[in-house]
């Protein structure tokens, strides 16, 4: 069964991208983030679904039979909060987090104000683990 997804790459460039957030400070963070993952990653940014900004790529099939690709981590300059896609998950990182400051936490989502209310050496560490978390999983699946 293939995947029907919207979440796939959009062919947008990352400076078009960028260029397109109205918020100065948030066009700010964005960039920052940019630079952080792709460092840390050694991907380039690939721009999903013309909202988010992926790096890195894994195939995924559920029990169900659906399956699909996406981005291994990514972020998103959505209205109210910058949100961080760190699918490896959060549960074994309590300590980073207590460190990292102001942030929200979804199943695989983090939400945050602004980079500035950030402790950014703990998001380098959470973002450098879950891309490691994401790594051991997808080679144990193959």
């Amino acid at each position: 069964m293939s995947s029907t997804t919207k979440t796939r790459p959009s062919g947008e460039t990352i400076a078009e991208f960028l260029a397109g957030i109205g918020d100065p400070q948030r066009q700010a963070d964005c960039r920052t983030l940019t630079t952080l993952m792709q460092e840390i990653s050694g991907y380039p940014p690939v721009i999903w679904a013309s909202s988010m900004v992926g790096f890195g790529q894994y195939h995924y099939r559920y029990a169900s039979g659906h399956e699909g690709d996406m981005f291994m981590l990514g972020f998103s300059p959505r209205k109210q909060d910058l949100t961080l896609y760190l699918l490896a998950g959060f549960d074994e990182h309590a300590p980073l987090l207590a460190r990292l400051g102001k942030h929200r936490l979804g199943k695989s989502c983090m939400y945050l104000k602004s980079l500035a209310q950030v402790d950014m050496a703990a998001l380098r560490e959470l973002v450098t683990l879950s891309l490691q978390r994401m790594h051991a999983l997808q080679a144990s699946t193959h």
